[in-house]
C-alpha cells in the first residue's frame, strides 16, 4: 500500500509518500510545496493545486491523508489553512484517490506514543521509523507522520467485521 500524506498550510505545504510492505514501512519521497506570502491567496493555493497534483501523479500513491485542522484562537490563520486543506483534498480526489483524515493528536500517538509529543520528537521518531539518514524538513515530517499513522491504522480498519443485516446478507 502506497500512501500520500499531507500536512496542508499556505506557507508551506509538506508532503511525504510511504510504502508499506506487510510490516514495513518504507520513505518513497517527501518535500514541501513552498508559497510566496506576498502573493494572493488564490494565486498560492493554485500553486498547491498543481504541485500536489503533479506529485499524485508522479508517485501514484493508492490512498491520501490530510492532518485535520487544530483551531487556535488566530480565526484567519485557522481559516486559510482551511483552504490550503481544501485544496489538498481536491488535488488527491480530483485523481480518484480515497481521503482518509487524522488529528494532530492521533498521529502523534501513533509515531511518538503520546500525543503531546513535541515536533522535534516527531521528526526523528518519523526518521528512525522510515530508516531515513537524516531528518526530513519539519512540515514534511508532519506528512510523512501523517501518512505512517494511517498505514498503522490500516490493518485495524481492514479486520473489523462487515455488518450483516437481516437475512444474513451484507448490506
Amino acid at each position: 500500500m502506497r500512501v500520500i500524506g499531507i500536512d496542508p498550510g499556505t506557507t508551506s505545504t509538506g508532503w511525504g509518500v510511504v510504502e508499506s510492505n506487510g510490516s514495513t514501512l518504507q520513505h518513497v519521497a517527501s518535500g514541501c510545496v513552498r508559497t510566496q506570502v506576498g502573493e494572493p491567496l488564490p494565486a498560492r493555493l493554485g500553486k498547491i493545486f498543481a504541485e500536489l497534483t503533479r506529485i499524485v501523479i508522479q508517485y501514484q500513491p493508492q490512498e491520501a491523508v490530510v492532518e485535520e485542522i487544530f483551531v487556535s484562537q488566530n480565526v484567519q490563520s485557522a481559516l486559510k489553512l482551511g483552504h490550503a486543506r481544501g485544496v489538498a483534498i481536491a488535488a488527491a480526489n480530483h485523481r480518484g484517490l480515497p481521503v482518509h483524515e487524522y488529528t494532530a493528536l492521533q498521529v502523534k500517538k501513533a509515531v511518538v506514543g503520546h500525543g503531546h509529543a513535541e515536533k522535534r520528537q516527531m521528526q526523528e521518531m518519523v526518521r528512525i521509523l522510515l530508516c531515513m539518514g537524516k531528518s526530513a524538513p519539519q512540515d514534511a515530517a508532519d506528512a510523512l507522520g501523517v501518512a505512517i499513522c494511517h498505514l498503522n491504522h490500516l490493518p485495524a480498519r481492514l479486520l473489523r467485521p462487515v455488518p450483516v443485516v437481516a437475512g444474513g446478507q451484507p448490506p
